[in-house]
């Protein structure tokens, strides 16, 4: 679903010409767009707590584990200055080299995993040190693992709190451009840019997602699989409400800009975000995923290969159609082909990813059904 609104969100941003771009159709466009990036990101948090659980649950250490999140996050981290590179070098001779110091989601989300991974290693230290016999792991495992949550959620909250002052009032200007953009996305201009991915507030989705994450690795919800989705939505309705709530007070910050850095909108994102989840979750387990074939499986996958490619059909300079050039209907019609086109890529890949090319035909089946 994250795939479906990137693709929406990418192409009438980069097709659309000027009078299609004064639209309510396209504000509604970039409203659904504010959706993508929270998702992946509390989707990684949620993936680190998983991964670390069963890590130790088989036997590994929680510096192995954490080991785990962090080697993971840099190779994601590699990748996304990859990325950078690869648009920079097709762009030219119009892109700057500045280009290839430009905060994306990528580098975020691989910055969140290696975060995440030393949280890991901090709150299941305990884990580690030589215990007696009689200690009862199960039990152990589940303090720590209630530890680790509420000190995700505390971070979250620290920095969606924080990020109003360090996007303005209290920036950090002494640091070169290139690291203060990495806090509030400031770039090579003279105040934060809103399409950036700073981690001031992005890395608070993914510490929420790992706050899920460890909620959902519990004995109780592997047992109680639908009344943890239950309570995760549950909680997605007390933030909303919360939020929204206290943007209608007085505000503390000197500052308030309620879209692009209050930790008032990042309370109902994040709601918004558990919604998805709820959906997601009914969706995999009685909807059309069951039938053989899904769109949205298929896509979530390949997240972030389908990300690489889709941005340069949009943006890039393989774009399909011109850019800023298009009015509504031209512009859905490339969205529906790109779209096709993504869901048909994800799928061979899914089949053939990691096996030899002559096996690729007796793979062309569903996931669900080679699974069984």
């Amino acid at each position: 679903m994250a795939c479906l609104l990137m693709f929406q969100t990418h192409s009438y941003d980069a097709w659309l010409d000027d009078p299609g771009r004064q639209t309510a159709f396209f504000h509604w466009t970039r409203q659904g767009g504010s959706l993508p990036a929270p998702i992946f990101l509390l989707l990684a948090g949620v993936a680190v707590a998983l991964v670390c659980e069963r890590s130790i649950q088989k036997g590994a250490s929680a510096s192995d584990a954490s080991r785990i999140a962090m080697r993971r996050g840099g190779q994601i981290f590699v990748l996304a200055l990859l990325f950078r590179l690869q648009e920079f070098l097709l762009g030219q001779p119009s892109a700057p080299w500045t280009d290839l110091l430009r905060v994306d989601v990528l580098n975020i989300i691989g910055l969140s995993l290696v975060l995440l991974g030393l949280l890991v290693a901090v709150a299941w230290r305990p884990w580690d040190a030589p215990r007696p016999p009689q200690i009862d792991t199960a039990s152990l495992a589940s303090q720590l693992r209630f530890r680790a949550g509420l000190a995700a959620a505390a971070i979250a909250a620290v920095v969606a709190a924080v990020t109003p002052p360090i996007w303005t009032t209290m920036r950090p200007r002494r640091l070169p451009w290139f690291l203060e953009s990495y806090l509030n996305g400031v770039h090579i201009f003279n105040q934060p840019q809103a399409y950036l991915f700073p981690l001031f507030p992005w890395t608070a989705f993914a510490f929420a997602g790992f706050t899920a994450g460890c909620l959902l690795a519990s004995p109780w919800a592997r047992r109680r699989s639908l009344e943890s989705v239950g309570f995760i939505a549950a909680a997605g309705a007390v933030l909303v409400t919360l939020g929204l709530w206290l943007d209608s007070r007085p505000q503390l910050y000197a500052v308030y800009d309620y879209w692009h850095s209050s930790p008032n909108y990042f309370m109902v994102r994040t709601a918004l975000v558990a919604a998805v989840l709820v959906v997601g979750y009914f969706w995999c387990r009685w909807a059309p995923a069951l039938w053989g074939f899904s769109p949205v499986v298929e896509l979530g996958k390949q997240s972030l290969f389908v990300y690489w490619v889709s941005i340069e059909l949009t943006y890039g300079g393989l774009s399909i159609v011109k850019k800023h050039a298009q009015d509504i209907p031209n512009a859905t019609r490339a969205l529906l082909a790109l779209t096709a086109g993504m869901i048909v890529l994800a799928a061979i890949r899914n089949r053939i990813q990691g096996r030899p090319f002559r096996e690729w035909l007796s793979a062309w089946r569903s996931p669900t059904r080679a699974a069984a």
